[in-house]
């Protein structure tokens, strides 16, 4: 009876011991998870607290104004002021949560660069400031100038400074300057296994042509000859058409002159217009007509009357080019206001 007593004793002490245990985890375990509910929520109540938004804004600002008001002393080269703000900056930046916050940073950060800038400005003009008679100095000085010689020269100049430079001043400073150049290799011939000799020419095959037989040699002339006379003829006929109408218009007017616009323009064809200009620049080149300008400056045409052309044959003419496009036969149209051509075509006579 005491062994089972005993036995049970000791199996309701495991169990107790093993209760135990498990209800000291689930309190350790309770209490790791109200630390991290409670760091949050400290770090939310920071986010949130008013008082270190407004000193962190009111910081910003301080650093603004600091920057606006030491503008020129932070301008010297020696004064390291500058990086002590954007140091100052960067530490405040840790605790920006909120838009303001972020918009004082960028405005800090506007402000700075804008002075960085300008100072960055100053040190490059400081130290690339070239002073053309300081460098002149120290080249006659490394040329090997001598100005203690010829003193007597100098008083008689005005006391102006001379001297004199030793005579391979000029190669000193080509040495000098001759490690700044790359200078090109020198030119030497290949000397090789091989004969520098130029190739045999190639003879050229002369190709015998094809003697024209004597039916071509006869009838090829003739067709060309009765080509070019009846084109001749039928120019020749066309400028003394031309001529007639020239005429005529002339003979019932004599006082009015004739515009030579109005009389080779075909309102309706430009390719007649050309062609008309071709014929009648025949008339002028014979002395059948002459142009001159009346006294609004344009072109006017007149026949010559027989006297006149024989009369006129010794004086020397003189020749221009005419030329005329679509676009220019359009607005001489509209300029002279022509509605109908005054040579009219051959088939209408």
């Amino acid at each position: 009876m005491q062994r089972a007593k005993a036995g049970g004793d000791e199996e309701a002490t495991r169990q107790n011991g093993s209760a135990g245990r498990r209800k000291g985890q689930q309190q350790q375990s309770d209490g790791d998870d109200g630390d991290c509910d409670l760091g949050a929520a400290d770090m939310q109540d920071e986010d949130n607290d008013p008082g270190l938004r407004r000193e962190i804004r009111s910081k910003y600002r301080d650093l603004i104004n600091s920057v606006q008001q030491n503008r020129e002393d932070m301008l010297r080269p020696s004064n390291n002021k500058l990086t002590e703000v954007l140091e100052e900056a960067n530490k405040l930046f840790k605790d920006v949560r909120q838009a303001r916050e972020a918009a004082l940073d960028a405005q800090l950060l506007v402000v700075a660069t804008d002075l960085g800038k300008e100072k960055a400005s100053q040190l490059f003009s400081e130290g690339t400031a070239f002073d053309p008679t300081a460098f002149a100095e120290h080249l006659l000085s490394f040329m090997g100038l001598n100005r203690l010689e010829d003193g007597e020269d100098e008083q008689q100049n005005g006391g102006a400074a001379g001297g004199y430079l030793p005579q391979d001043a000029w190669h000193r400073v080509a040495r000098r300057a001759e490690c700044c150049f790359r200078s090109a290799p020198a030119f030497h011939y290949m000397m090789g296994s091989f004969h520098a000799e130029p190739p045999p020419p190639k003879q050229k095959i002369e190709r015998q042509r094809k003697a024209p037989s004597k039916e071509a040699k006869r009838i090829m002339p003739t067709q060309l000859k009765r080509m070019e006379g009846s084109h001749q003829e039928a120019t020749e006929k066309e400028v003394e058409r031309i001529l007639g109408y020239l005429k005529s218009y002339y003979q019932d007017d004599p006082t009015s002159p004739i515009s030579y616009y109005e009389f080779v323009i075909d309102p309706k064809s430009f390719s007649r217009t050309v062609e008309n200009i071709f014929h009648t620049s025949f008339l002028v080149r014979d002395g059948l007509a002459r142009m001159y300008l009346d006294s609004a400056k344009l072109p006017c045409i007149a026949p010559v009357e027989e006297g006149e052309v024989e009369a006129g044959g010794s004086i020397s003419r003189k020749q221009c080019i005419v030329s005329i496009s679509p676009k220019t036969w359009k607005e001489l149209i509209d300029a002279f206001d022509i509605t109908d051509t005054m040579i009219p075509l051959p088939n209408t006579d």
